[in-house]
C-alpha cells in the first residue's frame, strides 16, 4: 500500500504572498517523506465540501509544473482533469510537458467535469452530461494516439484534429498513466476498462460493488482487471499529535484487502509540516507490507 498526497485546499496562513515557498516545502517534504504521487484538483474556484469559492484556487497545471521542480520522486497529477477545461490536443500536450519537465512522472487523471458553476462564471464551455462523456472518451482516444506518437488525422463526433503531433514525446513508458476518476457504473468504469491505468474511487459502503462492476467491465472489454491500478480517496488527518494514526493504518489495511493499492488524500493542516512527519515515521512504515 502506497500514499498520495492530495492538496486541495490553499488557503494558509499568509496568504497569496507565502503561498507559493509553502507550496514548495509541502511538496518538497511529501516527496521526501515517500509519499508516491502528489496531486492537486482541477478546478478555478474552490469547491463546497473544502470552502467557499473566494477561497485561494491555483490553476491545476501551472501549479503542477511548479512542484515538478520542487520534487524528485513523486507521481504528479490532477485529481481529476475536467475534460471540457482544455481541448485534447492540449491536454495531451499540457501532460506530456510535465512528464517531459519531471522526467517522466505525470499521470494523466481525467473525468467528465462536474463544476457547472465556476464553468459559467468563467465562461468555460460546459455541455450537457451526456455530451461530457462523449467527450471524455473522444479525449482518452486522442491522448493514447499522441502518447505514443500516432500523426494520423483524428475524426470524432466532438473533436477534429488534422495532426496528432506531440514532440518532444512523453518519457513514461509506454505512456504516462491514465486514470479516470469517479464511480459511475454504466460509462465511467467501462472507460477505465478500456482506456485507463487506474482509477480512483471513494471509501464509501459501495467500494466492493464498485470495485465488481468494474471486474465486470474488465470482463467484456477482454482487460485483465489486475493490470488496473485502484486507487482510493481516504482520510489522512493523524491529528495533531499523531491521535489518529492507528485509525488510518486500519483503514488502509482494510482497503488493502479489498485490493486497494494506494490511499490518496487530503492532509488536515497540511501547511504544518509535522503532520507529514508523522505520515512519514508512523502510517507509511506500517503499510508498506499491505
Amino acid at each position: 500500500m502506497k500514499l498520495g498526497l492530495h492538496i486541495a485546499d490553499f488557503t494558509w496562513p499568509g496568504g497569496a504572498a507565502r503561498l507559493g515557498p509553502q507550496l514548495a516545502d509541502i511538496a518538497a517534504a511529501a516527496d521526501e517523506a515517500g509519499f508516491d504521487r502528489i496531486s492537486v484538483m482541477d478546478h478555478l474556484w474552490q469547491i463546497g465540501v473544502v470552502g467557499p469559492p473566494e477561497h485561494e484556487m491555483l490553476e491545476a497545471y501551472t501549479a503542477l509544473g511548479f512542484i515538478a521542480a520542487h520534487t524528485r520522486r513523486a507521481k504528479l497529477l490532477t485529481l481529476v482533469t475536467g475534460v471540457t477545461y482544455r481541448d485534447p490536443g492540449l491536454l495531451a500536450k499540457a501532460v506530456t510537458t510535465l512528464d517531459v519537465l519531471s522526467g517522466g512522472r505525470a499521470m494523466l487523471g481525467i473525468g467528465a467535469a462536474w463544476n457547472e458553476e465556476e464553468s459559467r462564471g468563467l465562461g468555460l464551455f460546459f455541455p450537457p452530461t451526456a455530451e461530457r462523456f462523449e467527450r471524455l472518451e473522444e479525449t482518452l482516444q486522442i491522448c493514447h494516439r499522441m502518447f505514443h506518437g500516432e500523426e494520423q488525422p483524428y475524426e470524432g463526433r466532438h473533436y477534429r484534429l488534422g495532426r496528432l503531433l506531440n514532440s518532444p514525446a512523453p518519457l513514461s513508458r509506454p505512456h504516462p498513466p491514465i486514470l479516470v476518476g469517479g464511480g459511475g457504473e454504466k460509462k465511467t468504469l467501462r472507460f477505465v476498462a478500456k482506456y485507463a491505468d487506474s482509477c480512483n474511487l471513494f471509501d464509501s459502503p459501495e467500494l466492493e460493488h464498485k470495485l465488481d462492476v468494474l471486474r465486470r467491465h474488465c470482463e467484456n472489454e477482454g482487460r485483465n482487471y489486475d493490470d488496473i491500478e485502484k486507487t482510493a480517496l481516504v482520510r489522512l488527518d493523524p491529528g495533531e499529535k499523531g491521535e489518529h494514526v492507528d485509525a488510518i493504518v486500519a483503514s488502509l489495511t482494510r482497503l488493502a484487502g479489498l485490493g486497494i493499492t494506494v490511499g490518496h488524500g487530503m492532509v488536515a493542516g497540511v501547511s504544518d509540516l509535522g503532520r507529514i512527519e508523522t505520515l512519514k515515521t508512523q502510517v507509511i512504515p506500517a503499510i508498506e507490507a499491505l
